[in-house]
């Protein structure tokens, strides 16, 4: 999903109409709504310090922002590729059901990786129960890491992987 994409579901989300966000980010009240559709319909793209200024008036994190571009299947696949190349990804049956997997012991990456999946596991586990709110499961997914407790994550470096999956994406339409 493109950052304009990103932008858009945060902000119907959050019930803002492009104007409210616009004047929010300091956008004159007459062009607000324009230019922030400029941004949602990937017109414009946002620099580093417009998207941190987006993020925390959606509240969400920068990185929640700034995802790969899976807004194709093949671009998704893509991504899931370069996932499988950096930190170990692979795909297999269980139950009769195609599922992802991250064996640990393939490096540090994927055992990182690992890591945060089972963070994330855990708080979906929660969610399911009963224990915690989808209000506030989804502030834990926006935030993440911010809001996890099970001091088991460790930071990838987004602008790294993010730069990776460019790159991977370049050579593959070459």
């Amino acid at each position: 999903m493109a950052i304009g994409e990103r932008i858009h579901f945060f902000r119907t989300a959050r019930g803002m109409t492009q104007k409210y966000l616009g004047m929010l980010l300091g956008f004159p009240e007459k062009s607000a709504d324009v230019r922030l559709a400029q941004y949602e319909t990937g017109t414009r793209t946002p620099k580093a310090d417009l998207t941190a200024a987006l993020a925390q008036a959606l509240d969400v994190s920068p990185q929640a922002l700034a995802v790969p571009d899976i807004d194709s299947y093949t671009g998704l696949m893509h991504t899931l590729f370069c996932l499988e190349d950096r930190y170990g990804l692979t795909v297999g049956e269980a139950d009769g059901e195609i599922c992802l997997k991250v064996k640990g012991e393939q490096g540090k990456d994927a055992a990182e990786l690992l890591k945060m999946l089972f963070a994330w596991k855990e708080q979906a586990d929660r969610l399911s129960a009963g224990e915690v709110s989808v209000e506030e499961y989804d502030r834990w997914r926006y935030h993440y890491p911010k809001h996890d407790t099970t001091q088991r994550w460790a930071k990838v470096p987004s602008q790294e992987l993010s730069d990776a999956l460019v790159e991977a994406f370049r050579e593959e339409r070459k």
